[in-house]
């Protein structure tokens, strides 16, 4: 009897946790999107004003339960001296995050480069990736098939882990809830990476 209350009480309280970063080059909108997931995926969060959000200087952490999943996340700053410090939390991450800034045409290659420069890093090479490209709410941004087009010859660097781009505004919300939803069902499956550990709910 009691290992059955036991199992259904660890069903019910304890979550798998994962750990997701998200990377991109500043201001490409990583913490309102951040933000934007908390409040999709939390009841009751209340969160700063996303029109209010500065630039990230170091590192923003959050959290979501998605189902039997618990997402943490980190923020890094995408300012060029912080990309340094992105690769120190390769080795503990479950997923990436890649933020794309659509409007930003004149930095877009300068964003490949970090792409790039990440996805040299083997302690990535079983994560699954998952690229937005952000600001779709803004007029004259480019469209999904123009970044694909930019970063296109990054694909022989992805390998056989899952990846995807997706559109989004994180300012509106468009795109947040599929995006995340194909991340959960992505770490979980992922059998190269377990959980870090069961987080109590």
């Amino acid at each position: 009897m009691y290992t059955l209350l036991s199992g259904l009480w660890k069903y019910t309280f304890q979550k798998d946790e994962y750990c997701i970063l998200i990377l991109g080059l500043d201001n490409a909108g990583k913490t309102t999107f951040l933000e934007q997931t908390k409040t999709k995926f939390t009841k009751n969060h209340k969160g700063m004003n996303l029109n209010k959000i500065t630039t990230t200087v170091g590192l923003n952490i959050g959290k979501i339960d998605v189902g039997g999943a618990r997402l943490m996340f980190w923020d890094l700053g995408g300012q060029e001296e912080l990309q340094s410090l992105w690769d120190k939390y390769y080795a503990e991450s479950h997923g990436i995050i890649y933020i794309v800034d659509s409007v930003d045409k004149e930095r877009l290659q300068e964003s490949k480069v970090a792409y790039d420069k990440m996805l040299q890093s083997e302690h990535l090479n079983t994560v699954p990736l998952l690229i937005l490209a952000n600001k779709q709410d803004i007029s004259g941004c480019l469209s999904v098939l123009d970044i694909k087009r930019v970063f296109h010859d990054s694909s022989t660097k992805i390998g056989s882990r899952d990846c995807m781009i997706r559109p989004v505004s994180a300012l509106t919300g468009q795109g947040v809830n599929e995006g995340i939803e194909w991340m959960v069902k992505c770490v979980q499956s992922n059998p190269y990476r377990p959980p870090r550990q069961k987080a109590i709910t």
